[in-house]
């Protein structure tokens, strides 16, 4: 028996989601949290093999530090992120954070199984589009943006200047500049307004409105 928790701030999400994964006889819910905050207490106290979890959470810490801090634990969970977003600066963020799987929730009941029993057994549980947009990352290193520097696309979008930037991100402004540097090269634009339309053309940041 596969023992899950699964972690997303919307409670019709959570109850869907229990729903399919329930009529699974080796799957079985032992435990929900709707913040990533309750989360890691909760995973500590019950030790599933999986936590699945929402990349976009409105309160407290999104999936991306809740992912990093359940991998953190001992023993640690796997983590499966269940998401609507499949943008570059997603992906790569989430499986630095330690994510073993990235499922979008457009995915079919079947595939959702697949990815929930792969994941748990630590192995890597992508769904075709993430994996198909992971390959062309991989593919293209020198292109990709690092994670910091999407970090910065994605504050750029919110407006951030240089010095909020820096402070944000503790880091000083000259490093900044060389990391805004660095992203209009790989995108091959100019300015910083270019870079935002750029990023959000390919998929490569949500916008501020979708984070």
């Amino acid at each position: 028996m596969l023992r899950l928790v699964l972690v997303d701030d919307h409670a019709v999400v959570r109850a869907g989601l229990r729903m399919i994964l329930q009529t699974q006889p080796d799957l079985e819910i032992v435990g929900e949290a709707s913040s990533g905050v309750d989360a890691v207490p909760l995973v500590a106290e019950l030790q599933p093999a999986l936590v699945v979890v929402d990349l976009a959470m409105g309160d407290g810490i999104g999936g991306i530090e809740t992912t990093r801090r359940l991998r953190a634990l001992s023993p640690a969970p796997q983590v499966l992120i269940f998401t609507t977003y499949d943008t570059d600066a997603d992906i790569v963020r989430a499986v630095e954070a330690g994510a073993v799987g990235y499922v979008l929730k457009t995915s079919s009941p079947e595939e959702i199984f697949r990815a929930v029993r792969t994941a748990a057994r630590g192995q890597s549980a992508l769904s075709t589009p993430v994996a198909s947009r992971l390959m062309h990352h991989l593919q293209h290193r020198q292109e990709a943006l690092t994670p910091r520097e999407a970090e910065i696309l994605e504050l750029l979008t919110d407006g951030l200047g240089n010095r909020e930037l820096a402070r944000r991100l503790f880091i000083s402004e000259t490093t900044v500049k060389t990391h805004l540097a660095h992203i209009y090269t790989k995108l091959a634009v100019e300015g910083r307004g270019a870079a935002i339309a750029a990023a959000r053309q390919r998929g490569i940041v949500r916008p501020p409105e979708h984070r």
